[in-house]
């Protein structure tokens, strides 16, 4: 056996890379794993480290993500919080350098904001005039008011809309995870303090900003072929998307008094289509068929009636969803799923129950039609190739229920024909009168503002209602964390 080679430690690696324990090259003026997640780094500014007290030393983070998180960068501690309080991701994130230089920062932040105000906002309102105007025009004002996590999110949505164009851009990576970085944490320690009439409005937004990158950011998570894959366990499910949706629907309810009188959501909540569901589930309707059995595997599969009555509700709801939407696609109408299904069918996709999935393969299906949205483009042909792989093609009883959306995806054209699609659009405008005067989307929140309200009036109701808020920065979080994105910002999407 050889002799072992000896090895002379370095003692002169940057105080960043010795707080995490990590090999560090010792590269000036920054050196490399400072340059990879986009940190300060003591070698560049010796004043940062040098001005730290002993009490204020970094200690390494414990994160479950198998990537480094900027969280580790050389700043001073989070303060401590309430036991209960999660904690946000990022320690003073507003602090890390997008840039080495302070003008070309300046002038960073003016060319997003600039893109934000001319193209990206037209991009988070689909065929809605009223709406793009206020994300255009109103939200800006609102942020530079104050509300800084709604600046920092503005940000971070045009950055990543940008890298959409130029995918090697690494300033833009930086610029998004940093921004986003910053929101979470402004907006998480927000949402701990409490919603009221003050912040309502810029938390409402922050929360669709967010939920907004969180479906963006998928399109830069994906292997070389396309798919989303996980290392160890093929393709995952796109859960982050309701996560933030219903995080979404948690603030909304929970702040509705205040904004049911907003010149500003108000509009944006009715420029979507009104809901006119049928959840009798005893009606023909399109996707009908993946009711099919349903009973049966309830009663088999679901332990007690508290939880099966709950599994046919999530089930018959989502199914209506589907069927409203499929009639008028091309209004949003199928982004309206992620956040009006109740938390049993997340539940049940986490699970993955195949009716659920099954489900959620034709949701997708029916995304084909906004194919043209630069943050939706290809997600209809790659979820549902993905969910398909996580079916025998042998199995008889859910491979005939998957062919419509197989078909959708892989349709080549930009229309689809009314006999493929299986719905007649010419009847669109007529359909979304009629359902304009079945109530609209006020009515729904207002009824999911009277069981929050419900909730606060219980014993423990006031506490209930705060831990929705905080699951639903939680949900952000997980959704987000920019240090799951660092091993694929290089690579171009297709």
């Amino acid at each position: 056996m050889p002799p072992r080679r000896s090895h002379k430690k370095s003692r002169a690696g940057c105080r960043r890379c010795k707080a995490r324990k990590i090999k560090c090259d010792e590269v000036h003026p920054r050196c490399g794993n400072c340059t990879k997640h986009g940190v300060a780094c003591d070698f560049e500014h010796p004043g940062v480290a040098d001005s730290l007290t002993p009490a204020e030393t970094p200690r390494p983070t414990t994160s479950t993500s198998n990537c480094d998180s900027p969280s580790t960068s050389t700043l001073p501690p989070t303060p401590s919080v309430d036991a209960e309080t999660p904690l946000p991701l990022y320690r003073n994130p507003e602090s890390l350098p997008l840039t080495t230089n302070t003008k070309s920062s300046r002038m960073m932040e003016l060319k997003l904001l600039h893109h934000y105000t001319t193209i990206t906002c037209e991009t988070l309102a689909i065929s809605s005039p009223v709406s793009e105007r206020i994300w255009r025009n109103t939200v800006p004002n609102l942020a530079f008011s104050g509300a800084n996590f709604l600046a920092d999110a503005l940000l971070a949505v045009s950055a990543l809309h940008l890298r959409y164009n130029s995918p090697q851009d690494q300033e833009l990576v930086r610029a998004s995870h940093a921004y986003m970085a910053s929101t979470l944490s402004e907006y998480g320690a927000s949402l701990s303090k409490g919603i009221n009439e003050s912040n309502a409005e810029a938390l409402f937004l922050t929360a669709a900003l967010i939920a907004f990158q969180s479906t963006a950011s998928r399109i830069f998570s994906r292997d070389d072929s396309g798919d989303l894959k996980d290392r160890s366990d093929g393709y995952v499910l796109p859960l982050s998307w309701f996560h933030s949706f219903q995080g979404v629907k948690a603030v909304v309810a929970a702040s509705w008094q205040w904004l049911r009188h907003s010149g500003i959501v108000v509009p944006i909540i009715e420029s979507q289509p009104a809901l006119n569901l049928d959840l009798s589930g005893q009606n023909a309707n399109f996707f009908g068929h993946l009711l099919d059995g349903a009973e049966e595997e309830i009663m088999s599969m679901d332990d007690d009636p508290e939880s099966q009555e709950l599994t046919r509700q999530a089930y018959r709801h989502a199914v209506a969803v589907l069927d409203w939407a499929h009639k008028i696609p091309h209004t949003g109408a199928p982004l309206v799923f992620l956040a009006t299904v109740s938390r049993r069918f997340v539940e049940l996709l986490e699970i993955r129950r195949p009716r659920a999935l099954a489900i959620l393969a034709s949701y997708f299906g029916l995304l084909k039609c906004l194919d043209s949205v630069w943050w939706l483009k290809g997600v209809s042909r790659r979820e549902v190739m993905g969910i398909i792989s996580l079916f025998n093609p042998d199995d008889e009883e859910w491979w005939p229920r998957l062919q419509w959306p197989l078909r959708i995806a892989l349709y080549e054209g930009d229309v689809i024909p009314p006999d493929v699609w299986g719905a007649d659009w010419a009847a669109e405008t007529a359909l979304l009168e009629e359902a304009s005067h079945n109530g609209n989307f006020v009515s729904h929140i207002e009824l999911l503002s009277q069981m929050f309200t419900a909730m606060q009036n219980m014993p423990g109701g006031t506490a209930a209602l705060d831990l929705a808020a905080r699951q639903t920065f939680m949900s952000h979080s997980r959704t987000l964390d920019p240090s799951a994105l660092i091993d694929n910002t290089a690579r171009p999407s297709p």
